[in-house]
């Protein structure tokens, strides 16, 4: 009889051990549930920034490289050949691998490289008012 009884108290004793433990997987599994929620949401979101930042980059590129190209003139020369390094590193940019190890670093060079060809060709390089995008874009 004294077996069954300490049973009784053992499981009375040790339930809040149990229910403890019990919560700590619930929430930890609710933790990882909203955690991949929430870096999803993170990705996506920046993603489409760096997109929208690429494209604008490759927009103007291929633009003032045809202008540029419809000029004769010699002074023209220099921002072309710069124009046509920017859209080379553009379209070798890693869009598809997020886990590319330079994907910061060559943004910085693309980043640098469309500053360059704005000074050569005396462009200001806000064209924060001219972009219509949900977030800013940072030159």
């Amino acid at each position: 009889m004294a077996c069954v009884e300490d049973d009784l108290f053992d499981n009375i004793f040790m339930a809040d051990d149990r229910y403890h433990v019990h919560g700590y997987h619930e929430g930890f599994e609710e933790g990882k549930r909203q955690g991949w929620h929430e870096g999803r949401n993170h990705g996506r979101i920046h993603g489409g920034k760096l997109s929208a930042e690429v494209s604008f980059y490759r927009g103007f590129s291929l633009t003032w490289t045809y202008l540029l190209q419809m000029n004769i003139d010699s002074k023209a020369r220099k921002p072309l050949k710069i124009l046509e390094a920017l859209t080379g590193m553009i379209e070798t940019f890693p869009l598809e691998d997020a886990q590319n190890q330079n994907l910061e670093e060559n943004m910085k060079q693309i980043r640098a490289k469309f500053r360059q060809v704005c000074s050569l060709l005396h462009i200001s390089t806000d064209f924060n008012g001219y972009v219509n995008s949900p977030g800013q874009l940072s030159f």
